[in-house]
Parts: structure tokens; C-alpha cells; sequence
């Protein structure tokens, strides 16, 4: 079977939810503490607009992975750079699902006219900073012990991409 990459609708709610909080509970990829529920995921995908897209990557009807820009910071002086999200169902590691999502992503920021993305990546989440390397990201800055989950500070790695 082959992946394929898809706008997520409201039916894919569940299973973006269901990779996300699987991060939420075992992961530093996500500083967030607290699951989401399936109400709020939904909640979520309505009030995405197609500046904002999120990306479903399937495997058959299942998905495995998800991704998304969103805006960087609201003030219309930032209205040109988005931040990345990139999420791999974890049974599903190591096969370049998220390479795919990125590049995908990065293709769309720039057919949409931005023209910087942003990753904000938790320090220790190697993978992560490699995969956006291997894109062309490059370190921008380093916030070091600003974040704190499972007993431990964590440092926030930022890489931008410029897209034009």
C-alpha cells in the first residue's frame, strides 16, 4: 500500500487526536500536559481556515501521521511566517512519513505565500531537529531550561526555513 497525503476533515479527528495525546502522555515532542478530547480536536479542525491546512498522511484508510502550519504569533507584522507541527503515529517511525508531511508542508507555506516557516522543537527531540535539517532549517536560537515536563527542564531549539 502506498501513502498517500490528504486535507484532514472532521472524520479524521479521532485518529489526529489519538496520535497526539499518545505524544501529550510518553513525549516531549509536545509540552502539552493534558490530552485533548475528541470534541476539542474537532473543535480544532473547524477552526482551521485553508491559510491554516492540516495534512493527513494515510496508509489505506488508516492515518498515520498529521501535519500542520498555523499562524507564528497573531500580529499582523508576523503575517508572513508560520510555524510547523508534525505528528507520526508511533508505530510508524523510521519509514519517512515525516519527511513527506514536511516537505508537503513547506510546499503549501510557500504556494500560500509565506515566506518563513518556524519549528519550535523540544532540545533533546534529536529526530525532529534532523528531520527539519535535512530540509534546510536552520538553528535560529536556543531557549534553554524554558520548559518543563516529567520532572525535567527542557530547552526549546528554534529553526526557520526560508521559503523565498
Amino acid at each position: 500500500m502506498e501513502i498517500r497525503l490528504r486535507l484532514a476533515t472532521l472524520s479524521d479527528a479521532k485518529a489526529i487526536n489519538e496520535i497526539h495525546n499518545y505524544y501529550v502522555q510518553t513525549s516531549t515532542a509536545t509540552w502539552q500536559i493534558d490530552e485533548d478530547t475528541e470534541d476539542q480536536r474537532r473543535q480544532w479542525l473547524k477552526s482551521r481556515s485553508p491559510e491554516y491546512p492540516v495534512i493527513v498522511a494515510t496508509l489505506g484508510s488508516d492515518v498515520v501521521g498529521w501535519s500542520s502550519i498555523s499562524a507564528y504569533n497573531t500580529r499582523k507584522g508576523w503575517s508572513g511566517t508560520v510555524e510547523d507541527s508534525i505528528f507520526i503515529h508511533h508505530a510508524h517511525h523510521g519509514k519517512g512519513l515525516g519527511k513527506l508531511l514536511l516537505s508537503d508542508l513547506l510546499h503549501r507555506a510557500k504556494e500560500l505565500g509565506y515566506h518563513t516557516v518556524m519549528a519550535r522543537i523540544s532540545g533533546e527531540q534529536t529526530p525532529s531537529l534532523r528531520l527539519h535539517e535535512s530540509l534546510g532549517f536552520i538553528r535560529a536560537g536556543l531557549l534553554p531550561a524554558v520548559g518543563f515536563k516529567f520532572g525535567q527542564k527542557l530547552d526549546c531549539a528554534y529553526l526557520i526555513k526560508k521559503l523565498s
